[in-house]
């Protein structure tokens, strides 16, 4: 199989293939970002790199790209999450007028040329306008999978994909308790992992509730103060279930500090957010934290990519 990834990150597309046991020949990696261009040289080393998506055609089984021409012969499997800020939620929701999400045509132009027997692409929830437009360029529907059915993480992403017969994966019941290295947390799945939890500062981390929090000093008991004698939530914390999550306001209207430095609480390490993504230990090593934190979070789940590609005949 010849696979053409746009937007391909650390190609966690790579993994779920290999996963799901569907053997690649070639696989073509569209992707600008030299750190996680760096990832995946080093877990796939046979992977051909062609830089821009901007800069990428194919006719009649040439592949161009960077001014190389090659003859690649059939696209069989064309995958892609384009970049999703214009269409989030969370964000500015400015849609396709956003540079960004505008790639999403690239997408759809090269699926019109390579004319692959399969696709899949995926982004975040958006506005049913938004999601009815680029299924009327996709000619499918997407499907709604949350991540948090194989992984430890609440992920909720559309996929619009022409393989068929993808059904909801099996919950395989893991929770945030099963991933971390040490401490306890304050629910049963984390957050959806984002790039910028490595850039977040300990304020903004509370404030808006961006990263998902571990606790190191332990689960305090209703009334009882931590060691330093800083007065906690005064709620039960349970390891084995979940917890009240954290906020500054307990019982009615009554303001509480939040009484929790460096000491008591981190965040996730890179290891558990590669678990929140079902990608193997370690391996993005071998950039910086922040990096790693970034690459993790733009990428995809790949147990919920390989449940997908398992349906591929």
């Amino acid at each position: 199989m010849n696979v053409l990834s746009l937007f391909d990150g650390i190609s966690a597309g790579q993994v779920a293939l290999e996963r799901a046991g569907i053997k690649v020949d070639k696989y073509y990696a569209s992707e600008i970002d030299k750190y996680a261009i760096k990832v995946t040289q080093k877990n796939y080393p046979d992977t051909i790199q062609i830089g821009d998506v901007t800069k990428v055609s194919y006719e009649n089984g040439i592949l161009k790209y960077e001014n190389v021409m090659q003859d690649i012969g059939r696209i069989d499997l064309l995958i892609g999450g384009s970049p999703c800020q214009g269409f989030s939620f969370a964000g500015k929701q400015l849609n396709f007028e956003d540079e960004r999400s505008k790639l999403f045509f690239e997408y759809v132009r090269l699926l019109e040329e390579t004319k692959p027997k399969y696709f899949l692409l995926e982004n975040v929830r958006m506005k049913k306008e938004y999601q009815d437009v680029i299924g009327s360029y996709l000619g499918v529907e997407p499907i709604l999978i949350d991540s948090a059915l194989v992984s430890g993480q609440i992920r909720k992403r559309l996929y619009w994909t022409n393989i068929p017969n993808v059904t909801q994966p099996e919950d395989k019941g893991i929770l945030l308790k099963d991933v971390i290295e040490s401490g306890c947390v304050d629910r049963e799945k984390s957050h959806a992992i984002i790039g910028s939890i490595g850039r977040t500062t300990k304020r903004e981390y509370f404030k808006k509730n961006q990263g998902q929090m571990v606790y190191t000093g332990g689960c305090i008991e209703v009334g009882k103060a931590d060691l330093n004698g800083h007065d906690f939530l005064k709620r039960v914390y349970s390891v084995e279930g979940k917890c009240p999550t954290l906020t500054a306001v307990c019982g009615g209207n009554q303001e509480r500090k939040i009484a929790i430095d460096d000491k008591h609480w981190r965040k996730l390490t890179p290891l558990e957010c590669e678990r929140l993504q079902t990608l193997p230990d370690n391996s993005t090593e071998g950039i910086s934290d922040s990096r790693r934190y970034t690459a993790i979070g733009n990428g995809w789940t790949v147990d919920v990519i390989a449940h997908i590609f398992k349906r591929i005949e």
